[in-house]
C-alpha cells in the first residue's frame, strides 16, 4: 500500500503555505496602527498642527473628521494601492507558473515581498507617505501572484483522498497571517509610535523562511511531465512526495491529462475566456471567488471593532482579535470535513449559514437602540457569520479551481479567478462606506439577498469534486455540455417530426 503522507509532502505544503500566511498579515496588518501611522503622514507632509495634537493626546476625539484631507489621501491609497497591486499581478500567475516552474516561481516573486518589507521597514528613514505607499503596492503585487501560485501548487502536488484537505491550508494560513497582524499590532507591543515600520516590515519575513525551504522542496510532478515532458524527473519527485510506491498510476493519469491537454493549443487567458469547452468550468470558478468576496465578509473584518464598539463591548479590538480566533478554528473543522462532507456540501452550508446570519445581524443592528439585549443578536451573529464562512465558502473556492480544470488551462484560470477575487475585495473595501451611509442598519439585507442567490446557483451549478482525478471532473462538465446538446439536437427532432406530421 503506498505512502499517501510524508515528511516531503508536509514540507512542501507547509512551505507553500507561507506564501499564503504573508497575504494574511498583509491584509491585516495596516488596521491596527491607523492613527499612529496617519499622524507621522502629517509630519511628513507638514501639515501636523495643534489640532491634530490635541487629537493624539486624547483631548479631542473627533479624530477623523479633523484629519487633513492631504492625510486622509494617502491613506486611503495605502490601502487600496494593495488590492489594485493584487489585481495587476493576478494575470501573470499563468506566465510565472509555467515560465519556470511553480518552485522557482515562488522563489523569483519572493524578492518582491522582501523589497516590499525593507521599504516599509524603513519608512521612518526616508519618506514615509512615499514608502509605505510603494512597499505596499510591491506587496500587492507579490499577493496577487502568490494566492493563485500557492493553490496551484498543493494542488498538483497533493493526493486525491488528501487533495480537499491540503487545499484548505491555503485559507488556514492567510487567517493565522490576518490573526497574527492583529495580535502583534497591539499598542503594547508594535503597533506604536515607535514600532510601527517594524511591523510592515514584518510582512517580507517569511519570504526569507520560505526560500530556504523551497530549495528543499521538489518541483510538481505534473508540471514536470505534461509541460516539460520529464518523465524520469516526474517519478523521482512522486516518490519523494508520496514514498517509495509504484508510480505508474500517476504517470497513467497525468499521462491520459497530457494527451487531452495536446488537443488543443496553447491556453492563454483570452483564449480561455473564449472557448466554449471550459465555459462552463469558468463560469462555476469566478461565481465561487465572487460569492468569497461579495458574502460580506471582508465588510465584517473591517468594521466589526465599530460594530462591537456600537455594541457596548468595553474593549472592541479584543473582540476583533476574537473573530480572528474563530477563524482560525474553524478553518481547521473545514480541513477535517472537506475531504468528508464534500466541496459542494461544506459551500451550500457556509452560504446559507451567514445568509441567515446576516439577516439576524440586521435585525440586531435596527433594534439594538431600543432592546440592549439585541446587541448581543448583533455580537452572536457576527461570530456565526464568520464560522460559516471558513466552513466552506472561505476556503473551497482558492483550490477547487485548480481540481475544475486540467494542467492546459489551469494558469490562466488561476489568474483569471485571482483577478476576480482581488477586484471584488477592491469593490467592497471601497464602496462598503458609501454603502452602510446610504442603508444605515439595513446594509447587510444586500449581503443576504447576495448569499441567497449564491446558495441557489451553487445548489444547481457547482458539481461535487471530492475524491475526483482532475480528469474525472473535467469529464463531469463535459458530459454535461453533451447532455446539453443532446437535449437540443433531441428537441430539433422533434420539432422537424411535428412539422412533417402537420405537413
Amino acid at each position: 500500500m503506498e505512502k499517501q503522507l510524508t515528511g516531503t509532502l508536509a514540507l512542501a505544503v507547509f512551505t507553500a503555505a507561507l506564501g499564503s500566511l504573508q497575504i494574511g498579515y498583509s491584509l491585516g496588518v495596516i488596521n491596527a496602527p491607523q492613527k499612529i501611522i496617519e499622524r507621522h503622514y502629517a509630519r511628513s507632509l507638514g501639515v501636523y498642527n495643534e489640532e491634530l495634537a490635541r487629537n493624539e493626546r486624547g483631548n479631542d476625539t473627533a479624530h477623523e473628521d479633523q484629519t487633513h484631507p492631504s492625510v486622509v489621501m494617502y491613506w486611503s491609497l495605502s490601502v487600496a494601492v494593495f488590492s489594485i497591486g493584487g489585481v495587476l499581478s493576478s494575470f501573470l500567475v499563468g506566465f510565472v507558473s509555467d515560465f519556470r516552474g511553480r518552485i522557482k516561481g515562488m522563489l523569483a516573486i519572493n524578492l518582491l515581498a522582501i523589497t516590499a518589507g525593507l521599504l516599509m521597514g524603513l519608512a521612518q528613514m526616508g519618506t514615509p507617505h512615499l514608502m509605505v505607499i510603494a512597499g505596499r503596492a510591491i506587496m500587492g503585487l507579490y499577493c496577487g501572484l502568490t494566492s493563485g501560485l500557492v493553490p496551484m501548487y498543493i494542488g498538483e502536488i497533493s493526493p486525491v483522498k488528501y487533495r480537499g484537505a491540503l487545499g484548505t491550508l491555503h485559507q488556514l494560513a492567510l487567517v493565522t497571517g490576518i490573526l497574527l497582524s492583529q495580535v502583534i499590532g497591539l499598542e503594547f507591543l508594535l503597533g506604536n509610535d515607535d514600532m510601527w515600520p517594524l511591523l510592515l516590515g514584518l510582512s517580507g519575513a517569511p519570504a526569507i523562511l520560505q526560500s530556504l525551504l523551497l530549495l528543499l522542496c521538489p518541483e510538481s510532478p505534473r508540471y514536470l511531465y505534461i509541460k516539460l515532458g520529464k518523465t524520469e524527473e516526474a517519478c523521482k519527485s512522486l516518490k519523494r512526495l508520496k514514498g517509495d510506491c509504484d508510480t505508474s498510476r500517476d504517470i497513467a493519469e497525468m499521462q491520459a491529462e497530457k494527451e487531452e491537454a495536446m488537443k488543443e493549443a496553447k491556453m492563454s487567458i483570452l483564449r480561455l475566456i473564449r472557448s466554449s469547452v471550459y465555459r462552463k468550468q469558468l463560469f462555476v470558478a469566478l461565481m465561487m471567488h465572487l460569492s468569497q468576496q461579495f458574502s460580506g465578509i471582508n465588510a465584517i473584518f473591517y468594521y466589526s471593532t465599530a460594530i462591537f464598539q456600537t455594541a457596548g463591548v468595553g474593549q472592541p479590538v479584543y473582540a476583533t482579535i476574537g473573530v480572528g480566533v474563530i477563524n482560525i478554528i474553524f478553518t481547521l473543522a473545514s480541513v477535517v470535513l472537506v475531504d468528508r462532507a464534500g466541496r459542494r456540501t461544506l459551500t451550500l452550508i457556509g452560504l446559507a449559514g451567514m445568509c441567515c446570519c446576516a439577516v439576524a445581524m440586521t435585525v440586531g443592528m435596527a433594534f439594538q437602540e431600543v432592546y440592549s439585549w439585541m446587541s448581543y443578536v448583533s455580537m452572536t451573529a457576527i461570530f456565526l457569520f464568520v464560522s460559516f464562512f471558513e466552513i466552506g465558502p472561505g476556503p473551497i473556492p482558492w483550490f477547487i479551481v485548480a481540481e475544475l480544470f486540467s494542467q492546459g488551462p489551469r494558469p490562466a484560470a488561476l489568474a483569471l479567478a485571482g483577478c476576480c477575487n482581488w477586484t471584488s475585495n477592491f469593490i467592497i473595501g471601497m464602496f462598503f462606506p458609501y454603502l452602510e451611509s446610504l442603508c444605515g442598519s439595513y446594509v447587510f439585507i444586500i449581503f443576504a439577498v447576495l448569499l441567497f442567490g449564491f446558495t441557489i446557483f451553487t445548489y444547481l451549478r457547482v458539481p461535487e469534486t471530492k475524491g475526483k482525478t482532475f480528469e474525472e471532473i473535467a469529464a463531469v462538465f463535459r458530459g454535461k455540455r453533451s447532455a446539453s446538446l443532446s437535449k437540443v439536437h433531441t428537441e430539433t427532432e422533434m420539432e422537424q417530426l411535428k412539422s412533417s406530421t402537420e405537413a
